[in-house]
């Protein structure tokens, strides 16, 4: 290696030692903006919780299909912002550029997996209504 990228490196035991308040050589603690532990477990239970509704619902069948369908699509479309804010950490605050192209990307994926979806959807079954309703490889 290059000697002055060696001078560069931290030395060794600021990496090995855990954050503490009055220790110099060790990194800070993490900031409010950082992720945590707590952020990805609450994260996780959320979404958790945001898939088993719509399946109970759809066990259970205690609803009509269209307001099953509304319920399933607010399901979805929270699941996707608590996607967006807990685990690729996008919030309200001024998007930067690389933020926003982020949110983009998010957006752009969606609708295809959203549209796709459908599209494939209504071909079948308009495919297996021509064919008398009995599907022919």
């Amino acid at each position: 290696m290059d000697r002055h990228l060696l001078r560069r490196l931290p030395a060794r035991d600021g990496l090995a030692c855990r954050p503490r308040r009055n220790c110099l050589k060790c990194p800070p603690e993490p900031h409010s903006g950082e992720a945590t532990i707590k952020q990805y477990l609450v994260g996780a239970v959320l979404g958790l919780v945001l898939t088993a509704i719509p399946f109970g619902l759809v066990a259970a069948r205690t609803l009509r299909p269209i307001q099953m369908f509304v319920v399933i699509s607010a399901a979805a479309i929270a699941q996707v912002v608590i996607h967006l804010r807990y685990f690729l950490h996008l919030n309200l605050k001024p998007l930067s550029e690389n933020k926003l192209i982020a949110l983009c990307f998010a957006a752009v994926a969606l609708l295809i997996l959203v549209g796709g979806s459908l599209w494939i959807m209504f071909d079948v079954n308009y495919r297996t209504m021509q064919a008398g309703g009995v599907v022919r490889p």
